[in-house]
């Protein structure tokens, strides 16, 4: 599935870390070395990244990750890069490596039971189990499982507030959670077993996983996956997917939005061009000023 061009990278895993600070330099250093571009959290409970540039370089990054006791085990998930990804290489240090804001919450202790595709599907197939995504409301617009519970939440902090409310009456039940790579339904699932859950699953590798081993005539996910780079979406196959980015709110735009006499190219859009200031009407605008000339100067400058 891979191709000989750019590739992205995805990785975690939940892992004590007492020394992780020491690592941000050196991490940083070699993947600037190997030209590869994207964002990588480290914290004391362990490590969040996605990566892209051309398959040695990547692999090359890897290599070092996984050379680190904790993560000699670390499981990447690959995917075709189509064009650029990211726009630079940032590690960064954190309180988490994917913010809940509870305290108590160990998923290197305690998660959901792993369920591979075909194990999901079955389970989704079964009665009175209730599917819940796990991700923000923006993500759950484009794609989501046939039957799924939506949190309908703007960040990830705000996931156990809904859960307390929503799921309180339903701790006997099968809950079958999800996420893009698999790294919030694994933090999520370990809240609720905290809180006394009894049967929490988690779909392993997260929807990217699925769609990698899954045909679109044998799936149970409906519409594409949201992912946060340059490529917005994928499909089934990891295959690129239709929708652009809202360079203002950030907001995934179908064909549809982009052909409505609100959108402006990264500017605004349909679902923002209401709530846009003069100020940042024209901060955007100056942006993309400021953007086609720098291309202007490049295409000028000898090769």
């Amino acid at each position: 599935m891979i191709s000989n061009n750019n590739i992205v990278a995805s990785f975690y895993k939940f892992s004590l870390w007492a020394d992780y600070k020491s690592f941000r330099y050196i991490i940083q250093e070699i993947c600037e070395k190997n030209k590869v571009l994207g964002t990588i959290l480290l914290a004391s409970e362990g490590i969040n990244g996605s990566i892209s540039g051309d398959e040695m370089s990547v692999k090359n990054v890897i290599a070092y990750v996984k050379s680190l006791d904790n993560f000699a085990d670390l499981q990447i998930k690959y995917s075709n890069a189509y064009e650029k990804t990211f726009r630079k290489m940032r590690v960064r240090l954190k309180k988490e490596i994917v913010t809940m804001g509870k305290h108590g919450v160990n998923p290197h202790e305690l998660t959901g039971k792993l369920l591979q595709p075909d194990d999901w599907d079955k389970l989704l197939d079964e009665k009175d189990v209730i599917v819940v995504d796990t991700r923000n409301i923006f993500e759950q617009s484009i794609g989501s499982f046939v039957g799924a519970r939506f949190a309908n939440t703007k960040s990830f902090r705000d996931f156990p507030e809904w859960a307390d409310q929503n799921l309180k009456e339903l701790k006997n039940k099968k809950i079958a959670m999800y996420c893009t790579g698999g790294i919030r339904c694994e933090k999520a699932s370990s809240y609720l077993l905290g809180k006394g859950y009894k049967n929490v699953y988690q779909l392993n590798g997260g929807i990217l996983k699925y769609l990698e081993n899954r045909t679109k005539e044998h799936s149970k996910w409906r519409g594409e996956c949201f992912v946060f780079d340059y490529r917005v979406s994928l499909e089934h196959g990891l295959e690129r997917g239709h929708y652009e980015m809202c360079h203002a709110c950030r907001m995934p735009l179908s064909e549809e939005d982009r052909s409505s006499e609100y959108y402006a190219p990264e500017i605004s859009c349909p679902h923002c061009h209401d709530s846009q200031t003069q100020k940042s009407m024209k901060r955007f605008k100056e942006r993309k000023l400021q953007i086609k000339l720098k291309h202007e100067r490049e295409a000028l400058e000898p090769r």
